[in-house]
């Protein structure tokens, strides 16, 4: 995890998902959005996303490679 509890790509991640909630659509700041999320999981080397909710996991909520 990151400063103040945050996932790794969590701000990201979160940033994207409200993007696509909003209406009116834009899918221009979408795409700007999605470039930004994908331009973290490849420079912190996530693989996967978790969503689950447990606050005392012993792993991150993202799954980084090695």
């Amino acid at each position: 995890m990151e400063a103040r509890g945050q996932a790794v790509c969590g701000q990201e991640a979160l940033d994207l998902l409200n993007c696509v909630t909003q209406n009116p659509f834009d899918q221009d700041k979408c795409i700007r959005l999605l470039h930004s999320l994908r331009h973290c999981v490849l420079t912190k080397k996530v693989n996967k996303f978790s969503l689950d909710k447990q606050e005392h996991k012993d792993k991150d909520s993202v799954s980084k490679k090695n």
